[in-house]
């Protein structure tokens, strides 16, 4: 009579020392990874698609951006960058326009320029855009006051844009972050000002 093998008594699924150990490393290592990802996106850097035609000719339908979520903790945001925030009409759908008025100014659409505090802009992207008078807040000759700890915010693409002009302004709690760079599709990857 034989007697059985020990080896022959192990269950064949159960994973030996080893095996059982890099399983575990592996999981361990996800599970890192995927808090890491979280946590990163959460609080540091989101990825957004754009959805519009509104910012056109800076970003265009279907462009993927980084926006940093964390920058505005450590300084305001400052007139002219591009702003992702959530909408005030709807908080649960992001938008993206350029930062154009703080809580306190004047602002108006004059001949198709922005004017703040009765002195047209000059600087940055809005000493060349034009500005078409559409909206409640963007008729002829409506000069509104950007409410304190709120922004009015303008789309590159005028015409096509839903924004301030339109639905008033966003509070300061709503902003999500600044857009950094389009990286996606690669042939228009570039650093956004």
């Amino acid at each position: 009579m034989s007697r059985p093998s020990r080896r022959a008594a192990r269950p064949a699924h159960r994973p030996t020392g080893r095996a059982a150990s890099a399983w575990r490393e592996n999981l361990e290592s996800l599970a890192w990874a995927v808090a890491l990802a979280l946590v990163i996106r959460t609080f540091i850097m989101a990825p957004f698609k754009i959805p519009s035609g509104s910012m056109r000719p800076t970003l265009i339908e279907g462009d993927r951006i980084l926006v940093n979520k964390f920058l505005y903790r450590f300084r305001p945001p400052r007139r002219g960058e591009i702003v992702v925030f959530r909408y005030p009409d709807d908080p649960k759908r992001p938008f993206i326009k350029r930062l154009a008025a703080f809580g306190g100014e004047r602002v108006e659409i004059r001949d198709g320029r922005l004017v703040i505090d009765g002195r047209p802009v000059e600087e940055g992207v809005f000493g060349a855009a034009r500005y078409a008078n559409q909206g409640v807040y963007g008729a002829e000759g409506e000069v509104v006051t950007v409410p304190e700890d709120s922004f009015f915010v303008l789309g590159d693409n005028s015409r096509s844009s839903h924004d301030s002009r339109f639905w008033g302004f966003v509070p300061k709690r709503l902003l999500i972050g600044r857009a950094l760079c389009i990286f996606w599709p690669v042939p228009r990857w570039r650093v956004l000002r």
